[in-house]
């Protein structure tokens, strides 16, 4: 009977430790808190640039880690991500958006700011998921994009 329980929240768990850890490690070597939007932003906005080697080895790092880690520990990786281009490049714009305006991303208020016990974070991470929740219900359930 232990063999049908699905056992999917494992890879949920094992991916919370390490980005936890990664957390940890990057505010204990850096003394700054790794927040992937304020990393990208200092880039984009060129406030970063004193670090941008680091800004770019850390981003080059989120990209590139899963897609070689992934085919060779999983084989093929189905997503549930849309096949409508205009839909991935639209959620990618509105979440681009959204970190600016919050001053932060779910790494940075969500793992790192929860963590700290931050108020700011822990409000920003609420209502990051109710308003990812509402986008789903509108776009999947009523608009019937996704």
């Amino acid at each position: 009977m232990i063999g049908t329980i699905p056992q999917d929240w494992i890879w949920g768990l094992v991916g919370g430790l390490m980005i936890g850890s990664a957390a940890a490690l990057y505010l204990l070597v850096n003394g700054r808190i790794m927040g992937a939007s304020g990393i990208l932003g200092g880039l984009v906005d060129r406030s970063g640039w004193a670090t941008a080697a680091e800004r770019i080895a850390f981003i080059a790092g989120l990209v590139a880690v899963p897609a070689v880690m992934a085919p060779l520990v999983w084989g093929h990786v189905s997503t549930n991500i849309s096949q409508n281009p205009a839909v991935i490049v639209a959620a990618g714009l509105l979440v681009g958006i959204g970190t600016r305006l919050a001053n932060g991303c779910t790494s940075g208020h969500g793992v790192c700011g929860i963590s700290r016990f931050s108020l700011r974070g822990i409000v920003a991470t609420v209502f990051y998921l109710l308003a990812g929740g509402i986008t789903m219900v509108v776009f999947r359930h009523v608009l019937g994009v996704i």
